[in-house]
């Protein structure tokens, strides 16, 4: 039997730990000169409140999604956090007064959302929206990741016959759509250029390992989105019969990543992908997938030795019936706001915490990050200093 993933496998990932400096931007524009695309933090401010608004309003429109609102915390023992690769630790509290209880900020909704759509009776054909904030406190901590998460999760009702690679690839165009349409308008009002194709093309993971066999799932996330500007690369978790993952992690208890497509490839879920200008590398937008049913649940969590997750709340209302067939995902708001904003740090766009000395050797380099590089900032000496 194949055993989950380690946080010692390859992914697709462009942060290397062994770096001391590991998450500054890449060499081109550490060694060249940095010229941010709006310089004034107010009209700054006035350009991601456009972004989110416009994008909102595009996404709801196109996946004929509603919003509502989000937890900020749920309880251990329900299932209901997303386990992302299954190694990362959430950050979790009791309160005050029941100590007993144990209180996880969740990763993503990947798996809360799927038990709204129950709650709120959300018809077939209909989703939600979320505005979420949520913590992940092993995530890489470098130019494109926050300890921070801030994105849209959103989820729509399915029938059981939608659980289809068209009807996955119609929902991609729909919410790449939202992505095009918004920096259309970001450039008008900004004056900047945008870069973007009209059309999302669609490969494979299964058959982009077959054509770059030795590259790293980074390498070849950056071939293909260099040649095509945007793509959804399908099929996304899992393992190959050598036991490394497939491309990239993915938890067996929301994506389906296991069910044979038409063109051959496994997985009716993927990445939204984009060739980054600035970083000159592919930047993902969006993850998201048609969610597991109960006989494909069994057999990932199984693949996965994660079997005793079935005795979880969320769970048995999966296995019972309970929840309905569903395709969701996540689109990254500082992510997004970062890619339209031309930016070389995700820090530009969003409040979050970063190694303190990348933040000073990134002042030098006209990257000023939201809030970072004062010295009543420089927590982690102050920290050090009192243990």
């Amino acid at each position: 039997r194949t055993r989950r993933p380690t946080p010692n496998i390859k992914m697709a990932t462009s942060f290397d730990r062994s770096q001391p400096l590991g998450g500054l931007p890449p060499k081109h524009i550490m060694e060249g000169e940095y010229n941010p695309t709006i310089k004034d933090l107010i009209t700054k401010e006035d350009a991601l409140e456009t972004i989110k608004r416009a994008f909102e309003d595009n996404l709801k429109k196109n996946a004929n999604l509603v919003r509502i609102s989000a937890p900020l915390f749920v309880q251990k023992t329900s299932g209901f956090n997303d386990n992302l690769n299954g190694t990362e630790r959430p950050a979790t509290f009791a309160p005050r007064d029941f100590p007993g209880t144990k209180l996880e900020v969740p990763f993503s909704l990947a798996k809360w959302k799927r038990w709204a759509l129950y709650y709120y009776g959300i018809p077939e054909e209909k989703g939600i929206v979320t505005d979420f904030r949520g913590l992940r406190c092993d995530d890489d901590v470098d130019y494109t990741h926050s300890l921070y998460v801030d994105q849209w999760d959103w989820e729509k009702h399915i029938t059981p016959e939608d659980r289809n690679m068209e009807y996955l690839q119609n929902t991609v165009k729909g919410i790449y759509k939202a992505v095009y349409d918004t920096e259309q308008l970001v450039g008008e009002k900004y004056g900047i250029k945008p870069q973007l194709p009209a059309e999302i093309t669609f490969v494979s993971s299964d058959d982009l390992i077959k054509e770059h066999p030795t590259a790293t799932p980074k390498e070849r996330e950056n071939i293909v989105c260099e040649k095509y500007g945007a793509v959804f690369l399908m099929g996304i978790g899992g393992l190959k019969a050598d036991g490394t993952l497939r491309h990239d992690g993915r938890a067996p208890d929301y994506d389906d990543w296991i069910t044979e497509r038409p063109d051959g490839g496994h997985g009716l879920n993927g990445d939204i992908l984009v060739w980054n200008p600035i970083l000159k590398q592919s930047f993902e937008l969006s993850s998201m997938g048609i969610r597991v049913d109960p006989a494909t649940m069994e057999k990932q969590l199984e693949i996965c030795e994660c079997e005793d997750r079935k005795k979880m709340a969320w769970h048995q209302l999966l296995l019972d019936g309970t929840l309905p067939q569903s395709i969701g995902g996540g689109v990254g708001q500082s992510r997004l706001c970062q890619y339209m904003l031309r930016c070389a740090h995700i820090g530009e766009v969003q409040y979050g915490w970063y190694n303190p000395e990348e933040v000073e050797i990134l002042k030098t380099k006209n990257i000023k990050l939201l809030g970072r590089g004062f010295s009543f900032q420089n927590d982690q000496t102050q920290d050090e200093k009192k243990e």
